[in-house]
């Protein structure tokens, strides 16, 4: 049996608000720095996302999808679940600034390491790595 419109809105609107809490959840393992946490975020995220875009597409296909336009119970469902995708479009934008500051950061960290154990010796692998040569004293001809 076919669902109603009804029936596929709500479960929109139910998927759009967990990936509004799985965001919120990356917001605080971004921040605390929990990589195995926020691989397992991303994972739900694309899950959700998916599950999102199945729902779309039934309702796009649906038989009586000209009511979620003409029907005002239908069409308020409709303007709250776009209200929540967009909040959630805008948090996974900040989330990924502030990923890719933490990124960031730790790229400079990294490379200050590298530095520290001899800025003179340091080259890049063929993977694009920086790489420490020691070279002190290996140079002596006794």
């Amino acid at each position: 049996m076919a669902q109603t419109l009804t029936e596929l809105l709500d479960l929109q609107r139910s998927v759009a608000l967990s990936l509004s809490t799985v965001l919120s959840r990356e917001k605080v393992a971004i921040a605390s720095r929990k990589p195995a946490e926020m691989e397992s975020i991303a994972h739900d995220k694309l899950g959700l996302l998916n599950q999102l875009r199945q729902y779309d597409q039934l309702l796009g296909s649906h038989a009586e999808r000209q009511l979620l336009s003409e029907d005002s119970a239908l069409n308020e469902k409709v303007v709250e679940i776009k209200s929540i995708i967009h909040d959630c479009k805008e948090e996974n934008v900040v989330n990924g600034e502030a990923l890719q500051r933490a990124q960031l950061s730790f790229n400079k960290l990294n490379n200050l390491m590298q530095q520290s154990r001899g800025k003179n010796g340091m080259t890049y692998t063929a993977e694009g790595q920086t790489r420490n040569i020691t070279t002190l004293g290996t140079n002596v001809k006794a």
